[in-house]
């Protein structure tokens, strides 16, 4: 199957042929021909199925049958990209840019991101824009700040809607969608790893009756090209461990999650330290670091990325082979996340994940949710020694993470008491 036989115009499949998309992707067929008919879209797929490629290309053509570029005057805005990251913004951009470039005429956006500056944003806007790709926080900052307007969008994307969830934008979403036209009056095209609640209850808000829906049911932990290993060490071998997998898989890039910011600079300067090629990346950089850094993972300047669940969406680096998970991620839906950033694109990858005795019953409930069957192993060099916590671990209803595991009120004052030499008071007493 080819793009032109989706409904594409040959001159844009051939653009996109230029850049790598030679064949559609099980998302892209069944969601272009629907798109390119204007009805509304509510699409679940992994991450690395080519979701953004879905929707631009289809962007792409309606722009191109405006004629938007050829009309005097300020341009209006026609479309409208809520994402929930700037890296995911960035994605899109350079998206619409590349293939734009080699279709030989390419529309006006405007990435409206935080993290930087807002004057060059608004005045990147000066005479008008035919696409605005955005975090509704700033893009909300933009709308109080200039004459931006909203009311001309014909079609409005939310991409990666769960995450915009997660991050608590709904309040936010609900203000852009004051602004735009009525659900009647647009085309809106809801795409999402998961069909978690709260993406669900976005749909009567969202959507006209009689939308498509597109599920596509295989996920990267189903997927053969993606090898998973779990390894069980103490949290304090974790580095050691790291170190060996890093002279194991030498001269291969390899992408490291940790749990914070703290802890990606920690584990990035300890393996610097000891000659390997590793750097942090983390939200606390500026945008421009940020940039920066990713590109020179790109282009194989530094072998190790130390980063937090910042890169686990809307970063794509290609042929990536390793992923390794040094913390667990919170979320069980954020383990997919994760592991989507290899074997992409149908190339083979391993992800590795280091559990702890703290972070078995995580793990384990990890494993669950996402019905894995991976073996838990242990490495003769490096024994575990530390026990496993005693509490049973509390599950977060919100998110289906765990919060850890935590002592009761009493259990905490019972604990006090005894360090304070205290004896307990009996079941039933009192103090006056």
């Amino acid at each position: 199957m080819s793009f032109s036989s989706l409904g594409l115009a040959p001159s844009l499949a051939h653009a996109a042929q230029s850049q790598g998309l030679i064949a559609p992707t099980a998302i892209q067929q069944q969601t272009i021909p629907a798109i390119l008919d204007g009805g509304d879209l509510l699409a679940c797929a992994p991450t690395g199925s080519g979701k953004t490629a879905a929707y631009v290309l289809p962007l792409l053509q309606a722009w191109m049958l405006s004629d938007a570029g050829d009309r005097p005057g300020a341009r209006e805005t026609q479309a409208l990209v809520l994402v929930p990251t700037r890296e995911l913004a960035t994605q899109v951009a350079e998206l619409v840019y590349f293939v734009g470039e080699a279709l030989g005429r390419r529309p006006k956006v405007a990435v409206l991101t935080g993290g930087v500056s807002i004057n060059p944003q608004l005045l990147a806007l000066r005479g008008g824009v035919d696409m605005v790709i955005a975090t509704p926080g700033r893009l909300l900052d933009v709308v109080d700040h200039s004459k931006l307007r909203l009311d001309t969008i014909r079609t409005l994307v939310l991409d990666e809607a769960d995450r915009l969830m997660d991050l608590g934008f709904a309040d936010e979403l609900n203000r852009v969608l004051a602004l735009v036209p009525a659900k009647a009056q647009r085309q809106t095209l809801l795409l999402s790893a998961t069909f978690a609640p709260a993406v669900q209850a976005l749909v009567p808000q969202l959507l006209r009756d009689g939308h498509a829906r597109v599920e596509i049911a295989s996920t990267h932990l189903e997927d053969a090209t993606i090898e998973q290993r779990a390894l069980y060490v103490d949290a304090a071998k974790r580095t050691p461990v790291l170190r060996d997998l890093i002279e194991q898989y030498k001269g291969q890039r390899m992408l490291v999650f940790v749990a914070s910011r703290y802890s990606a600079e920690h584990v990035a300067n300890k393996l610097y330290d000891r000659g390997i090629n590793a750097t942090a990346f983390h939200g606390e950089l500026s945008q421009g670091a940020r940039q920066q850094v990713l590109q020179e993972f790109r282009s194989s300047q530094w072998q190790v990325l130390i980063t937090t669940d910042l890169a686990a969406r809307g970063i794509h680096v290609d042929a990536l082979p390793l992923v390794v998970n040094y913390d667990l991620p919170r979320s069980p839906t954020d383990y997919t996340h994760r592991i989507g950033r290899t074997g992409r694109a149908g190339l083979s990858g391993l992800a590795i994940s280091l559990v702890t005795p703290a972070s078995l019953a995580h793990w384990k409930l990890i494993a669950k949710r996402n019905a894995l069957a991976v073996e838990l192993e242990q490495l003769p060099a490096y024994p575990v020694t530390e026990p496993e916590p005693t509490l049973q671990p509390q599950e977060d209803g919100n998110n289906g993470g765990i919060k850890g595991k935590r002592m009761s009120k009493k259990d905490k004052l019972r604990a006090a008491a005894q360090q304070a030499g205290i004896p307990a008071a009996s079941p039933g007493s009192s103090t006056q």
